[in-house]
């Protein structure tokens, strides 16, 4: 019979953490999004930039929820969820549901007035997941961004206008 636990991340978790994220880019059909490395993902880490919880099967990590709180003018505090993820051989077992079930529980017991997260419109199972929950999936907004080189390429326009 198989053990599985839903535990907050370790540092010795990332490294399987970062598999899971790049299992989760090719799905996605963006590998080469992917440009954060080990190092600076544990850095990050260490540094409270983002928090996670791991379905561990067996003692291995074969899923993921990494979030982090951020701050809505318009709402108060909100746990926003950036990835949940569920290696493909493991997927089919709950995992999906007991992580975000806990995430659920613990964006109530910090005081989040909401808990936000993005999904792919193309991405049905994912939307199907979580209208099963009574979610809002918003289609009116746009997720705005700039990705590094833009950022460097502004920021360097920006600081010769000065």
């Amino acid at each position: 019979m198989e053990k599985i636990s839903i535990e907050n991340a370790r540092p010795e978790d990332l490294e399987g953490m970062l598999g899971l994220i790049k299992e989760l880019a090719e799905y996605e059909k963006a590998p080469e999004a992917v440009i954060v490395d080990l190092p600076r993902f544990r850095q990050y880490f260490e540094e409270g930039l983002f928090r996670a919880l791991v379905a561990r099967v067996n003692g291995k990590v074969a899923g993921m929820a990494l979030y982090y709180y951020a701050y809505s003018s318009w709402k108060g505090k909100i746990l926003y969820l950036d990835d949940l993820v569920i290696t493909r051989k493991e997927r089919r077992k709950g995992l999906g549901k007991l992580l975000f079930d806990e995430l659920i529980r613990i964006s109530e017991r910090t005081g989040c007035r909401q808990m936000r997260w993005h999904v792919l419109d193309w991405n049905e199972p994912a939307i199907r997941f979580y209208e099963k929950y009574g979610a809002s999936l918003d289609p009116e907004w746009i997720t705005g961004k700039f990705e590094w080189e833009q950022l460097k390429a502004l920021a360097e326009k920006l600081n010769k206008e000065e």
